[in-house]
């Protein structure tokens, strides 16, 4: 997705939209029920960034009756439309998700080591392992909100993708840290810069390689809570 954003200067400014994650530190478990669903699979952060591209009435449909089970007659009634013509909205909706991922979802035991691999080989600058352990067709996204810098338009393939993050990491300065945390319910990045968090990073895996990277780092998207956790 793209937006277009009116800088203080009146300049327009065109990037990508990605949107609000949910944070929480590797061993923390959510209590709520709400916060359950909002951190369950099928909610993960690359399916919300998809369920951005349906109609409000497909979202709705697709929600309420995949994701909270509701019956047809009961969402019919909800949104004030006929059972049959629900069933069709969530219909498209399904057929929409599954069309937007060629890939099938990995356990999170998959998912772990492939982060944890990936996280080896950026930090130690290893190019060629780096580029094994991502699709040759990633996809990398940020979002800047228009307020801070990032990539304007997608990075797409592994050369380019494993490039442009080693290129970032090559300017880290005392200080700057990056953690692991939980993103949507799965294992992500949270990046500081002289202390304060400026990137969520969240990684989509499928069959043992990362196929998506979506960067926030609009500052009005990021958690509020911006020092990060002391050193082990």
């Amino acid at each position: 997705m793209r937006r277009t954003l009116s800088s203080s200067h009146g300049e327009s400014s065109v990037g990508p939209w990605l949107p609000e994650p949910v944070v929480a530190s590797q061993d923390q478990t959510p209590t709520d029920p709400a916060d359950q669903v909002t951190l369950a699979d099928e909610v993960g952060y690359a399916v919300l960034v998809m369920m951005e591209t349906l109609s409000p009435a497909e979202r709705t449909a697709f929600v309420l009756h995949d994701l909270f089970g509701l019956p047809f007659d009961e969402v019919a009634n909800i949104v004030g439309r006929t059972p049959g013509a629900v069933r069709q909205l969530a219909s498209r909706a399904r057929r929409h998700v599954r069309n937007s991922s060629r890939w099938p979802e990995t356990d999170a035991a998959e998912h772990r080591r492939v982060i944890e691999a990936f996280a080896a080989a950026a930090t130690s600058g290893d190019l060629a392992t780096l580029i094994h352990l991502l699709d040759p067709d990633v996809v990398m996204v940020s979002d800047g909100g228009g307020q801070v810098s990032s990539a304007r338009k997608p990075v797409l393939g592994a050369d380019r993708v494993a490039r442009f993050l080693l290129g970032v990491l090559a300017k880290e300065q005392p200080g700057d840290q990056i953690d692991r945390v939980l993103v949507n319910g799965a294992p992500g990045f949270a990046v500081y810069q002289q202390g304060k968090l400026v990137t969520i990073a969240s990684v989509t895996v499928a069959v043992g390689r990362i196929t998506r990277l979506d960067l926030v780092r609009a500052p009005a998207k990021l958690p509020s809570q911006n020092q990060p956790p002391p050193a082990s």
